[in-house]
């Protein structure tokens, strides 16, 4: 295992594309339906790709405040939501332990983004003065600037006063901020952990940035289709949103207090590729080493994995990137193992996507089902291997593999397992 102390997921809490709350998005998910579409909130006439994959989200319906509303950027609000959500599923109450035993991890690869495009839209007079105003700024602007402070909301939120951390590592923050927490559980400085990430990015600047690069799809024809990872014809991921929290704890306490364990964290471990910021080697060595690290602190084989749920972004680099990687550490079994990407449904959230990836995970254990790739109609020769198409698939899920790949060459790998069922 990972360390003397074993790591388990106690709680879940989901805001994402297509449902709020963790009943909602699993049932997004194993209906195989998509949550794309052509963006809303603000005018994206202009720019080269004008699809995302927006949450629904109500955050008085979702019982914010008012002064909680004006002070979060959105990115916040989906957080607190998310960790409300999970901390109510743990069933953990403020009197089970001493509040600095709780710890914070959080990802998130762009911060306040929307919090701060506005603002600095409003002080510049729509970007007209160089010398922007400071008469104009809100009081929580500083709150704004600073990701870290999308921890300390959610720290708030749920009484923690234990170590609060902030992970950022682009598009593998969230899996990334989840394998802290599980760090933390190991070396005994925290009991519980709320762990997970959050992203709402869908704004002008990120949009345009996306667009420069060419990473996102153009086929704004048809935004429901457009986000389709392992086919033939892909060409981008699509932008989105969301926010996924776990509460992570030392499995033997968990079972002692009565909780019920989605799953147990067996293996963690992320590489860099020291290539290039947004490019990726064909062989998939990085990601394969990381596979291979996590599968050896599991004391696992690579036929005891049940399903990979992949990063499946839909551009033609990172999907033949992914394919290489799962041949190369895990051989022969790569193409009889079930993967699958949940991108094609929820798109592409940046930071957040992993830890909302962990959570499909997670539920995939409990409900022994794989989510579908929607969309994934016309098979690629360079992607050869069972990406579950379209529709989800029942079957024994106990040992799974989540892999997540971001930008600056990160490049990261966890095993998730059923404590009871999984391989000893």
């Amino acid at each position: 295992m990972m360390g003397q102390r074993r790591v388990a997921i106690t709680g879940i809490g989901v805001v994402a594309p297509g449902g709020i709350g963790r009943k909602e998005f699993w049932g997004l998910l194993t209906a195989g339906r998509t949550a794309t579409r052509t963006i809303s909130f603000f005018d994206p006439s202009g720019f080269r790709s004008r699809m995302a994959a927006e949450c629904d989200f109500d955050a008085a319906a979702e019982g914010l405040t008012p002064q909680e509303i004006r002070r979060m950027d959105r990115a916040a609000q989906l957080a607190v939501v998310s960790a409300r959500e999970a901390w109510a599923d743990s069933g953990l109450t403020a009197d089970d332990l001493p509040p600095e035993r709780i710890s914070t991890s959080l990802g998130s690869a762009v911060g306040c983004t929307m919090g701060l495009e506005q603002e600095y839209v409003v002080l510049s007079n729509g970007g007209r003065r160089w010398l922007v105003d400071p008469a104009y700024r809100v009081p929580q602007l500083y709150s704004y600037m600073a990701p870290s402070t999308l921890a300390c909301e959610v720290a708030w939120a749920v009484g923690a006063e234990g170590p609060n951390a902030l992970i950022s590592t682009g598009c593998t923050s969230g899996l990334d901020a989840v394998g802290h927490a599980c760090q933390l559980i190991q070396e005994g400085t925290a009991d519980v952990v709320v762990a997970g990430a959050t992203d709402a990015p869908i704004s002008p600047i990120t949009v345009a940035c996306f667009d420069a690069i060419r990473a996102t799809s153009p086929n704004n024809a048809d935004p429901e289709h457009a986000s389709r990872p392992f086919d033939r014809r892909r060409d981008g991921f699509v932008l989105g949103e969301g926010a996924a929290i776990m509460i992570i704890e030392d499995l033997e306490t968990a079972r002692r207090r009565g909780a019920s364990v989605y799953c147990e964290i067996v293996g963690f471990a992320s590489r860099s590729n020291a290539f290039h910021m947004t490019g990726l080697k064909p062989d998939g060595r990085e990601m394969a080493e990381a596979i291979r690290v996590a599968m050896t602190q599991a004391r696992l084989n690579p036929d005891d994995v049940d399903y990979i749920n992949a990063h499946g972004s839909g551009t033609k680099q990172n999907d033949r990137h992914e394919t290489a990687a799962f041949k190369r550490s895990l051989g022969d079994h790569a193409r009889r193992v079930p993967v699958s990407s949940i991108k094609s449904m929820v798109g592409h959230s940046l930071g957040a996507i992993g830890s909302i990836e962990v959570a499909a995970c997670a539920l995939a254990i409990q409900h022994d089902v794989v989510p579908p790739t929607a969309n994934l109609l016309e098979s690629d020769p360079e992607c050869d291997l069972d990406y579950v198409p379209v529709t989800a698939r029942q079957h024994p899920v106990d040992v799974v593999l989540s892999v997540g790949s971001g930008f600056g060459g990160f490049q990261t790998a966890m095993l998730l397992a059923d404590p009871q069922r999984a391989p000893a």
